[in-house]
């Protein structure tokens, strides 16, 4: 049901580093792009996009956005979100248990776009 969704940046370098080596964990990498965006993927499914807006204007973290990137298990979710801060990434809530049926981590990376990193079991 999901393209792909996009997340702006406001230093393509930087943020390129810091995608290239988390989604890493996950079996993700860069799949095509141009200068102002890159597109990351598994080549399956749904994928994320960072880029330099189109206005070229500074980017601003949307209020109530958040991308969630699946861990697989409970120690993916332990594993990406450890290298996420590793990367510099900052706290928005540690890895555990939110609901029964969800596990979840919580970051902001380093434009300040909030990524969720879980697992649900349905």
């Amino acid at each position: 049901m999901l393209g792909y969704a996009t997340i702006g940046v406001n230093d393509m370098a930087r943020a390129e580093a810091f995608y290239n080596e988390l989604l890493a964990e996950i079996g993700g990498s860069q799949l095509f792009g141009q200068d102002r965006i890159k597109f990351y993927g598994t080549g399956e499914g749904a994928m994320l996009a960072i880029c330099i807006p189109y206005d070229e204007q500074a980017q601003h973290r949307g209020n109530g956005n958040m991308i969630a990137i699946p861990g697989g298990d409970r120690a993916g979710v332990d594993k990406l979100y450890a290298k996420a801060i590793e990367l510099g990434a900052t706290d928005e809530g540690e890895p555990g248990e939110r609901m029964p049926v969800f596990y979840g981590a919580y970051v902001r990376d380093l434009d300040g776009n909030k990524l969720c990193f879980y697992e649900m079991k349905m």
